[in-house]
């Protein structure tokens, strides 16, 4: 199977936004996932989740803007393939977006060296198949894993500006900042899990990332759809 494949297949776990609609003219940006570019610190089922964690976390970011679509990868998440985590090029990130009636294609890696967390996410036209920019939390003051939420709004806030849009409104830019580390890091865990079949310890990490942030809207979400 191909790479372009495999991430193909690795979609459906990361884009938990919006569904596409013929006449909405908004640009459309698809979140691929994320590669581990070396992490230390947490256990290696934590750094799993965050492949595909992140990038969804991110997507609802950016679906809560009004001036952007997410590409809806259907719902649940599908069987997570091997090697989804891996770097991709810019030139199939294009070939994804494209597939997806994308304009953009944001593909990323993240670093956790001991609770000091980088994020970096290269924005790519999949018009003219180039790299419009690469956005980060260069701050240091925002590189605490602690201040995951906080991180993970800025980095969707510069990937908005980079493909030409207003900044978010302040109440879905505070939305995603207001959820605690450890319910996130659940919630990718969930998605994790209910990738791989298992939607028992999906349940449970779902439950987990509630219980910590009961307005955590996406945790509450996934928790009802692995119930059923």
């Amino acid at each position: 199977m191909s790479r372009s494949r495999r991430w193909a297949g690795a979609l459906a776990a990361i884009t938990l936004a919006q569904p596409l609609h013929a006449q909405d003219a908004r640009p459309v940006i698809l979140v691929l996932p994320f590669e581990n570019t070396g992490s230390y610190g947490q256990d290696k089922e934590t750094f799993q989740a965050f492949e595909v964690g992140l990038p969804a976390i991110l997507s609802s970011i950016l679906a809560a803007h009004p001036g952007a679509r997410v590409a809806d990868g259907g719902g649940a998440p599908e069987r997570r393939p091997p090697g989804a985590g891996r770097r991709m090029d810019a030139a199939s990130a294009t070939q994804l977006a494209k597939a997806a009636g994308a304009r953009y294609a944001v593909t990323g890696s993240f670093a956790d060296f001991y609770g000091k967390f980088r994020i970096n996410a290269r924005v790519v036209d999949a018009q003219s198949g180039e790299i419009l920019k690469v956005v980060s939390n260069d701050d240091p003051k925002l590189q605490d894993r602690a201040q995951l939420g906080a991180i993970l709004q800025l980095v969707g806030e510069r990937v908005a500006a980079a493909v030409g849009l207003p900044p978010l409104p302040a109440d879905a830019a505070a939305r995603h900042a207001a959820v605690p580390s450890g319910a996130l890091t659940d919630y990718s865990r969930g998605l994790m899990f209910e990738s791989q079949g298992d939607r028992a310890k999906a349940a449970e990490a779902y439950q987990r990332a509630v219980t910590a942030a009961p307005e955590y809207q996406d945790a509450r979400t996934a928790l009802q759809r692995v119930r059923g």
